[in-house]
């Protein structure tokens, strides 16, 4: 059974930074596509950062040179680095992981960023 647990969100000022973590289980992590998505008040979920097996990665442009996407397959574990957060950055954060041709997805963990 795949299973996702996040863990890293909450309250941070403009500026700031977060750091997000997605322990993953029930898969072969190594060579898995994993990825961070997030969905902003009204608006649609959209892809923030992937990572393949390999350790290539990809970012939306509103997040580029800013957030950091990276694994740990001895620790099943995918890593989103945020920094210098906008406001605009609040959104649910959801990990997401492809494998086997199969979609699967965190319950998401909530970013808000505010003064």
């Amino acid at each position: 059974q795949v299973q996702f647990v996040e863990s890293g969100g909450g309250l941070a000022q403009p500026g700031g930074s977060l750091r997000l973590s997605c322990a993953a289980s029930g898969f072969t992590f190594s060579i898995a596509t994993m990825a961070w998505y997030r969905q902003g008040p009204g608006k649609q979920r959209e892809l923030v950062a992937s990572i393949f097996g390999g350790g290539s990665t990809n970012y939306a442009d509103s997040v580029k040179g800013r957030f950091t996407i990276s694994r740990d397959n001895a620790k099943n574990t995918v890593y989103l680095q945020m920094n210098r957060l906008k406001p605009e950055d609040t959104a649910v954060y959801y990990c997401y992981g492809r494998w086997a041709l199969k979609d699967y997805w965190g319950q998401g963990t909530q970013v808000t960023v505010s003064s």
